[in-house]
């Protein structure tokens, strides 16, 4: 069994039979007393981040975790399809799991989805993508120089806040962290 000395970022770890996922961590040595490990963990089902300390040394169980790339294929109700892109394998993923990402999903669009033990846990986007806007107000002339913003909905559905110059049919990069417009992709 693994010891507090071997977490890392990323590390899944099986506490009170709910897997945690470490954010951040920490060594602390401090003057007195024993060493020990401070942590910032999400819980993997919920999304709640709480902070966790363990004595230095003290035994923990981690969880395998296999996170492997899959391409999306469609949406089937509630859930979502993937193919797993080395076996050609289908999974499919109930919407609760896939949450906010579905916000960004695009056909043929590679994620990572991490599984435990056959059942999935969560679906990681890149960082950001590009969509094109299929609806917003046109923009006025003299709109350029305000920084204002209007609503865009992009080919997903989901309706983001774009400068006022931009115009439908535009293709727009899109972090899928926070859901802002980064910037305008030229073709």
């Amino acid at each position: 069994m693994a010891t507090t000395n071997d977490i890392k970022n990323g590390s899944v770890l099986n506490i009170d039979g709910q897997l945690w996922n470490v954010i951040e961590f920490q060594h602390v040595k401090p003057g007195k007393g024993g060493a020990f490990v401070r942590t910032k963990v999400k819980n993997v089902r919920s999304g709640k981040v709480v902070d966790r300390t363990f004595n230095a040394g003290t035994k923990i169980d981690f969880a395998s975790v296999d996170r492997r790339d899959f391409q999306y294929l469609y949406k089937d109700g509630g859930d979502f399809v993937f193919m797993d892109t080395t076996d050609y394998d289908q999974i499919t993923v109930p919407g609760d799991v896939v949450g906010d990402a579905a916000n960004f999903l695009l056909e043929q669009q590679t994620v990572t989805v991490a599984t435990h033990d056959g059942e999935p846990l969560y679906v990681d986007l890149p960082a950001s993508v590009v969509l094109e806007v299929t609806y917003t107000e046109p923009g006025l002339q003299g709109d350029r120089s305000t920084g204002g913003t209007k609503p865009a909905t992009v080919e997903t559905g989901y309706e983001i806040q774009v400068p006022l110059f931009l115009e439908t049919g535009t293709k727009v990069k899109v972090d899928t962290r926070t859901g802002e417009y980064l910037g305008r992709v030229n073709d």
